[in-house]
């Protein structure tokens, strides 16, 4: 939370959740409210204190805002980006940028997302329920040139058919912090009839209760264009007979 004492300021956040990343975000969300303008004057209550809800979860604009601010503040684009092209891919790429940025998973999977140029989808969820969803740039692209699939929604349920949905239902996985890796398909997460593959990768995010998934396909578009050939070949294949 943000109190405000007069004309000082003072940030207080939760130690018993002993993970410098989320310690670091919580301050950085703390500091938007702080200097992003507006925040000041809108978010205290009564008494001058405002009680955050980070870590993208809100609705809230102000919430999202500091979420934002925090996020560029931790990994700035000049810094993070370069340090993408050495990470690797997937999540093992998100966990080293996130020790290396000294931020939360979760946030750095964010930042991952809204900067890289393949295609990725960073959920949040808990139990059958998913939290939030975001896509990169390349797999919006992409799912709209595939027919029937749709964005993942906040309060969607989770398809009972996916690695995600499965380790969601073992409490103590998540608790300790276990991981799968398992492939699925664009329809499992998005809807419609495409059987296109992707790679999902789950991690528990221990006493948070709550799951991480990283679905990845670098190779989406080129998938894409080789079923759109193979269709395009059945169909200068398929025979025409006209009516007499």
């Amino acid at each position: 939370m943000l109190v405000r004492l007069g004309s000082n300021f003072v940030i207080s956040y939760a130690t018993h959740i002993a993970n410098v990343g989320f310690q670091n975000f919580s301050i950085a969300h703390e500091l938007g409210h702080y200097f992003l303008a507006g925040h000041v004057d809108a978010v205290f209550d009564a008494q001058g204190v405002h009680a955050s809800c980070a870590g993208f979860r809100s609705r809230d604009k102000y919430e999202l805002e500091a979420d934002h601010f925090a996020a560029a503040l931790l990994m700035p684009r000049a810094l993070f980006e370069p340090a993408m092209q050495t990470a690797g891919t997937g999540l093992s790429a998100m966990e080293k940028l996130a020790e290396r940025c000294r931020a939360s998973l979760t946030a750095t999977a964010i930042r991952y997302a809204r900067i890289t140029s393949d295609a990725v989808a960073v959920v949040q969820s808990q139990g059958p329920r998913i939290d939030y969803c975001f896509l990169s740039e390349a797999l919006k692209d992409a799912l709209q040139d595939i027919e029937g699939t749709d964005w993942i929604r906040k309060g969607q349920a989770l398809d009972r058919d996916t690695a995600t949905s499965s380790f969601n239902q073992d409490d103590d996985r998540i608790a300790h912090g276990q991981r799968w890796d398992d492939t699925c398909e664009v329809r499992d997460w998005f809807g419609g009839e495409c059987c296109l593959e992707m790679e999902e990768e789950v991690v528990g995010l221990g006493s948070y209760g709550k799951t991480l998934t990283v679905l990845t396909a670098p190779d989406l578009e080129q998938q894409i264009a080789e079923l759109e050939e193979a269709e395009e070949l059945q169909e200068s294949w398929t025979p025409r007979f006209r009516r007499r």
